[in-house]
């Protein structure tokens, strides 16, 4: 534990252990690579935990608290965490933990696909928003893939305009690429054809699901409760509220660091309360 009064998003030792060694090797080789510059200083877990503390409550990364590593110092781990994909690497390996924890195989065999449309803040540049002419909404929009479970699979943000069409051939090949085994997706009447033709030269059945017509008011909808729940998770992060980040690739970062978050604790069986209270 850090030598600091503990803050509720800060990592417990159970969790650290599940991604102590993926960073630790990670140092390592930048610095027998000889890049990075000077020896590193500051402790991978802290700067994690200030990783974790701005996605957790919103805050802007020059508003971290001076307990904590220095705001541009997370601000280039994350950056630099975020080119050499270690957060995608981290939520595919705990994926696979919590999977197999919950009695699946690692490798998933079906997802859920669906997208969110969020605003953005100010300092989010023009050529990287748009406009989601159906729900009204100036930003971008999220596109991710969950398993059965709601677990993580694929992630891409964009501006809100672009097509579900387009992105989501991308989304089907990221998907696949890191899920081999992946054969069934359910998705909503926002991808067409285009994507149904993609995902079955993929050997990926993509079936569209829609509401009943008949019903009125709530319903749940086949399959894609699911990962409508998992948008509700992520939500809890206020980082993910609006979307913050200048570069699209960071956005989907702060998703997976959320998930990372939600999968960390299901493997160790915690949540905030019982590692705080011990």
């Amino acid at each position: 534990m850090p030598q600091r009064p503990a803050y509720p998003s800060d990592l417990s030792d159970a969790r650290w252990a599940l991604i102590a060694s993926q960073l630790t090797a990670w140092r390592k080789a930048r610095t027998e690579a000889g890049v990075g510059g000077r020896p590193a200083s500051h402790d991978l877990r802290e700067i994690f935990n200030a990783i974790f503390y701005a996605n957790r409550t919103g805050i802007p990364w020059r508003y971290l608290p001076h307990d904590l590593p220095p705001w541009a110092t997370v601000y280039h781990y994350f950056t630099l965490w975020t080119t050499d994909g270690v957060f995608a690497q981290l939520n595919y390996d705990l994926t696979g933990l919590a999977r197999t924890q919950a009695g699946r195989q690692a490798q998933p065999t079906a997802g859920v696909i669906d997208t969110q449309s969020v605003k953005t803040s100010s300092n989010v540049p023009l050529t990287t928003q748009g406009v989601d002419a159906g729900k009204k909404i100036v930003g971008r929009k999220r596109r991710i893939v969950t398993d059965t479970l709601g677990l993580l699979l694929a992630v891409i943000v964009t501006a809100a305009g672009v097509s579900d069409n387009t992105i989501g051939i991308d989304l089907l090949n990221h998907a696949k690429s890191a899920h081999p085994a992946l054969a069934k997706t359910w998705t909503d009447a926002g991808f067409k054809n285009q994507v149904i033709e993609h995902g079955a030269r993929l050997g990926i059945d993509v079936e569209v699901v829609t509401k009943d017509p008949q019903v009125k008011g709530f319903s749940v909808v086949k399959r894609r409760w699911v990962v409508e729940r998992t948008i509700g998770w992520i939500m809890q992060h206020r980082r993910l509220a609006r979307d913050y980040e200048a570069r699209p690739d960071h956005s989907a970062s702060m998703i997976r660091i959320a998930m990372i978050d939600n999968l960390a604790k299901r493997v160790t069986n915690e949540s905030t309360p019982t590692w705080r209270d011990t």
